[in-house]
């Protein structure tokens, strides 16, 4: 008879095999690729910019210049060729610690005419750090009218794990993903913002249509819920739905689409374990839970999301862009429609993690490196 203290480990190896065989069977395979080469063109990485420290996030202002903001509290305008750069000032008081600083910037819509910019942040106070979102006037090198129109809570003791990108959704509401701080029952929690993405006016009011709105209880602003640590965020050129990626634990990162109120399931499912090796849960789907279009394990830890619309690469139009954190590569996801049909790992040769993949609006797709010498890099295919 086994000895009852074996049971764990077997259980463990069990549903890692189960959870590897799973992702191969159901993932549509990575072909290999040569360096810097995709269907047959080649393709130049361009440096930008560099001596960046830890850039997280880049916006793209009317004149070709580039903000660009650092975890490490700065926020940067950048010339459209790189060799000139003036730090913003007015920023609020950021906690840079560990996973926390400056984090996302996005432009006003109506950016030309107000100047209006938002940026998102860790903010220090009762309990800890949390997720923040500011409103601002660009006003040349320094910000003015500075508001904070939202405020994740609660705020805990723990620096990871923050979420914090934007998106302006085609109705004018602003979408904020906020994670769960490595507090992972709080996730299905609706009573906190932890694990969550919140829909809020630009000025940070609720909208009248927000799902919890009337649910007792509920944090009004939550549009949907059970996420891990969202870190991207983009709407679909044609079909306009919107397309997010979270970070699972070891295993089970996953790709989404937003729904109204749904539960993506975070933690009562998951593809992945926890870092200790400790199952977290035994179900990889549920009902009432979204499945993800597409799950990777082991880990790519994604961060930063851009579809290519543009005709700089009409090869790859149409085709989503996902940085890779911990694979150090850039992951093309070939789609048809809702379903993934390929992806390709591109630039493992930079062998730098990858924290943000912009389409800028002269077409070129462009990446943020993330180290203490980072860099703002523009692919430019070559003849």
């Amino acid at each position: 008879m086994m000895k009852p203290s074996i049971f764990p480990a077997i259980r463990l190896i069990t549903l890692l095999f189960l959870t590897i065989t799973s992702c191969a069977a159901k993932k549509p395979p990575i072909p290999p690729s040569p360096p810097l080469v995709s269907d047959g063109r080649r393709y130049e990485v361009v440096t930008v910019a560099d001596h960046l420290d830890h850039p997280w996030s880049v916006a793209f202002l009317p004149d070709g210049s580039f903000l660009v903001t650092e975890r490490s509290g700065h926020l940067l305008r950048i010339a459209r060729d790189g060799k000139a750069r003036q730090e913003i000032v007015g920023l609020p008081r950021i906690a840079v610690e560990d996973q926390g600083g400056l984090l996302d910037v996005l432009l006003d819509p109506g950016f030309r005419t107000n100047q209006i910019i938002y940026l998102s942040f860790s903010a220090a106070g009762a309990g800890g750090t949390g997720t923040e979102v500011m409103r601002a006037r660009l006003d040349g090198t320094s910000l003015s009218d500075t508001t904070t129109i939202f405020r994740a809570l609660p705020k805990t003791p723990v620096s990871k794990q923050y979420g914090s990108r934007f998106l302006m959704a085609t109705d004018g509401k602003l979408l904020v993903t906020i994670g769960d701080k490595t507090d992972m029952q709080q996730a299905q929690n609706l009573g906190n913002h932890l694990g969550k993405v919140v829909r809020i006016n630009p000025d940070g009011s609720i909208p009248h249509d927000n799902p919890f709105l009337g649910t007792p209880g509920a944090q009004p602003a939550i549009y949907c819920y059970g996420n891990r640590n969202i870190q991207g965020i983009a709407i679909h050129p044609v079909t306009g739905m919107i397309w997010m990626h979270e970070h699972g634990p070891m295993g089970g990162d996953e790709l989404n689409i937003l729904k109204k109120g749904a539960n993506y399931g975070w933690p009562l499912v998951t593809y992945g374990i926890d870092y200790s090796g400790e199952v977290i849960s035994d179900k990889a789907t549920a009902p009432g839970i979204e499945t993800p279009v597409l799950q990777w394990t082991p880990c790519i830890a994604p961060s930063g999301m851009a579809f290519c619309t543009g005709d700089r690469y009409p090869e790859w139009k149409g085709n989503l862009f996902i940085g890779s954190l911990v694979q150090r590569h850039l992951r093309r996801v070939v789609l048809d429609g809702d379903k993934v049909t390929g992806e390709q790992e591109l630039f493992r040769d930079l062998k730098e993690r990858i924290r943000d993949v912009r389409q800028g609006p002269d077409g070129y797709l462009y990446l943020l490196t993330d180290n203490d010498d980072g860099r703002l890099l523009r692919i430019v295919p070559t003849p």
